[in-house]
């Protein structure tokens, strides 16, 4: 047993070292607090600039956003972690205790949890430029041709007609309509949270939420802007030929029968018409924002296994038809998200990740002096 004083002396130890953690994680993060912070001082001058203050979205995130990633994702994690130990251990229970509430887990957690918050500002910029694109442009000016674009590539045909002569109706539609709607959101955003909040993960951490923040920026942002179009779901309201689309909207049904993503679509239009901000809300379609993010996740898989790479990419694939068969976007934009992401990965992985010389390699200077 623990004399008071021993337990004082342990527990002010383990304050120290869980303080000197935090700040050394926080630290370690101090880039991506610089680059948020820019990246929402130049979405506020901009929607000051354009008029367009009305249009902000930071208030609709800060209970979802609070909700999910200080609340509702951390007892998750605690919980898996007490079942984990309970299944797994056995006389060592007491160990893998002190291990998964040691200074350094709970650093990665709090920490983690810390730039977690810091995103949801980073989430309402990106909402609030995303709602002034159109004003920005004029209106949706590329539908036309991505949609022209997009038989060409597809040998003729309209790819999501084809693929609703596949998926049209029945149990797999549902299936498709949601995972797209759910099942996405959660791998997605738990793999975030796992990322920034996971000592396991400490090595890409970084370069992650690098990445998931260019996604948003340049997929979601800069591109989306360039080439500002709405997607098959709206191309009739935006260029007046409504009925190109018109059969394969009629699969994804109305009323009673309306998917989840018929529902929102309706939604985001009426947020459009009105020039209000919503949850989510704005509309733009190339590039693929939904494809970028869970590419982004199946580059990272890819450098764990093989395996889980060939799962992720397959999983890629899946979405990106789901993106065409419901609407939201045309073929073409899944394929330059995936595009953009590989080429952004791999420039961003070898800026922070240089190949280091080792004597392995007798090629390289210094080697046969080395060994």
């Amino acid at each position: 047993m623990f004399s008071g004083l021993q337990v004082a002396v342990r527990l002010n130890a383990w304050r120290s070292q869980l303080t000197s953690a935090i700040k050394t994680r926080l630290l370690a993060d101090r880039w991506l607090y610089v680059a948020i912070a820019a990246y929402c001082l130049a979405g506020l001058m901009l929607l000051v600039i354009c008029g367009q203050s009305t249009r902000m979205a930071y208030s609709l995130y800060f209970e979802q956003w609070t909700y999910l990633f200080l609340f509702f994702m951390p007892a998750v994690a605690l919980l898996l972690d007490a079942a984990w130990i309970i299944v797994r251990f056995n006389e060592k229970r007491l160990m893998a205790i002190r291990r998964a509430l040691s200074p350094q887990r709970l650093a990665h957690l709090l920490a983690g949890m810390a730039l977690l918050m810091a995103l949801m500002f980073f989430q309402g910029t990106f909402t609030s430029i995303k709602n002034i694109l159109p004003h920005l442009r004029g209106g949706f000016l590329y539908d036309r041709i991505l949609a022209d674009i997009d038989v060409w590539v597809s040998f003729g045909r309209e790819p999501g007609l084809f693929l609703a002569s596949f998926w049209g109706g029945g149990l797999l539609s549902k299936v498709v309509d949601w995972n797209y709607s759910g099942a996405w959101f959660a791998l997605c955003f738990g793999a975030l949270f796992y990322v920034v909040t996971s000592p396991r993960t400490a090595a890409v951490r970084v370069r992650y939420v690098s990445m998931f923040m260019l996604v948003w920026v340049v997929c979601g942002n800069l591109i989306a802007g360039l080439l500002i179009s709405a997607g098959p779901a709206f191309y009739g309201a935006v260029t007046g030929d409504k009925d190109r689309f018109a059969d394969q909207l009629t699969v994804l049904g109305s009323g009673d029968s309306m998917s989840t993503a018929a529902a929102f679509q309706q939604y985001l239009w009426s947020l459009h018409e009105s020039g209000a901000a919503g949850l989510g809300s704005g509309i733009s379609a190339f590039p693929s924002v939904h494809v970028g993010l869970i590419a982004l996740n199946a580059f990272f898989a890819a450098e764990v296994s093989r395996l889980f790479g060939v799962i992720a990419f397959a999983y890629v694939a899946f979405v990106m038809a789901s993106s065409v068969f419901l609407g939201w976007h045309y073929a073409i934009d899944g394929y330059a998200s995936l595009l953009v992401v590989a080429v952004m990965h791999y420039g961003l992985r070898r800026l922070m990740c240089p190949v280091r010389k080792t004597a392995a390699d007798p090629s390289l200077p210094g080697a046969a002096a080395s060994a």
